[in-house]
């Protein structure tokens, strides 16, 4: 796939947004999307998937199946999760035999399997990001195309999602992402664009190499009432989370 002198402006007279960008994706390299906020990263990433057409340029080569995931998922759909992703099965005809079998596969390895009969409108934000990935991957992407796809999500689903991006790129497809908490610094096979002053620049491809960290584990006692809450929120937060039975407590 190949952008070739592509510009993009939101207005006919407004202020360009980019100007005479010209980048490629292979087929089998993951390329990492950074550059400040505001700097044209989403709107760049539009383009890519065909969501936005260039006001000057072209886009050239785009591969058929495209699996696109926004920084925000809309929020306010009026569908229950099982029912949100069966509906994007049958779009990309996936067959009704392997549905079930899909969408279980996906929210499993994502761990959110206990809000499929959860109300879209319902979900917190790291649970609707899940959500907005899984339909990305149901399509089994030629071009994967994820914005922000690590904002809001649990360590353990940050992992998983890390894993299948590096899993699709190794089927021959080409996957872009914008990462800005540079949570794919330790896959290679990658190519980096800064998105900046209206323009894309090629960096070099090596990973930065990643800090280690330091964990501590802590227990936290929480009433049986509130524990699905505050278990939402930890892992939200970004904490890996392990439930253990009730314990009795004497006043």
């Amino acid at each position: 796939m190949r952008l070739r002198n592509v510009s993009y402006r939101y207005r006919r007279r407004g202020p360009w947004v980019l100007r005479d960008v010209n980048v490629e994706l292979p087929p089998g390299r993951i390329t990492e999307v950074i550059g400040a906020n505001g700097a044209g990263k989403s709107t760049l990433l539009r383009l890519v998937a065909g969501l936005a057409r260039p006001s000057a340029g072209d886009i050239a080569h785009r591969p058929r199946i495209v699996g696109y995931a926004p920084e925000r998922f809309p929020a306010g759909l009026p569908f229950t999760v099982q029912e949100y992703l069966e509906h994007v099965c049958r779009i990309r005809r996936v067959r009704s035999s392997g549905r079930q079998a899909a969408i279980g596969r996906w929210m499993e390895r994502l761990r959110c399997q206990h809000l499929a009969a959860t109300r879209i409108r319902d979900l917190s934000k790291g649970s609707a990001q899940k959500v907005g990935l899984i339909q990305a991957f149901l399509a089994k992407p030629e071009l994967l195309v994820l914005d922000e796809p690590f904002a809001g999500l649990d360590a353990a689903a940050m992992n998983a999602v890390s894993a299948t991006v590096a899993e699709v790129a190794a089927q021959g497809s080409s996957v872009i992402v914008s990462d800005h908490q540079n949570y794919l610094g330790g896959i290679d096979l990658r190519q980096r664009w800064e998105v900046g002053g209206g323009t894309v620049s090629v960096l070099p491809a090596q990973p930065e190499p990643r800090e280690e960290k330091q964990t501590m584990v802590l227990q936290v006692r929480v009433d049986v009432r509130n524990a699905d809450e505050a278990l939402e929120h930890l892992r939200e937060l970004g904490y890996d989370v392990e439930i253990g039975g009730p314990v009795e407590v004497r006043e």
